[in-house]
């Protein structure tokens, strides 16, 4: 096994390094293959742990500019994965996104455009966090300030 290969899978898809040897093997040595079974498998995990409870996590806020400020609510399954400097990282990457968003629910958010990565959906970034951390992961709420905005619902 080339432990080269390994590592590059692991850097670029977060899985475990027995999962990247299987993917390896299964797929003959075709890193691409490989990497296409382990995003398969990860979807597989994300379904799997999507029913689990959620009763860690943290809350993240971002200001732009002292003219946008939003707060975010992202829970997980552990405090362990809640300190994590991944999981801390990725609530920062979510509140980013809310800050350019137009989005008023988390389903609306989801379904948004990565603007960091043009072409990869929320979703995805979350399903990601998910399988690497192997918890369950939900954004649970959010709201966006914008200096001037009426309070009042649109």
């Amino acid at each position: 096994m080339d432990m080269e290969k390994v590592r590059a899978l692991r850097e670029k898809t977060g899985a475990g390094v027995m999962d990247v040897k299987k993917a390896l093997d299964d797929a003959k040595g075709d890193e691409k293959e490989a990497e296409k079974l382990l995003k398969e498998r990860s979807v597989e995990i994300v379904a799997k742990k999507s029913e689990r409870e959620t009763s860690q996590g943290l809350i993240e806020s971002y200001v732009h500019l002292g003219k946008i400020g939003v707060l975010v609510e992202i829970n997980c399954e552990t405090d362990f994965v809640a300190r994590n400097d991944e999981f801390k990282a990725f609530a920062h990457e979510i509140a980013l996104q809310i800050a350019t968003s137009e989005a008023s629910e988390v389903d609306q958010l989801l379904e948004e455009e990565y603007f960091k990565e043009p072409g990869k959906i929320m979703r995805s970034l979350l399903d990601e966090v998910i399988a690497k951390t192997g918890e369950n992961i939900r954004i649970q709420r959010f709201t966006r300030y914008v200096l001037g905005e009426s309070q009042e619902k649109k």
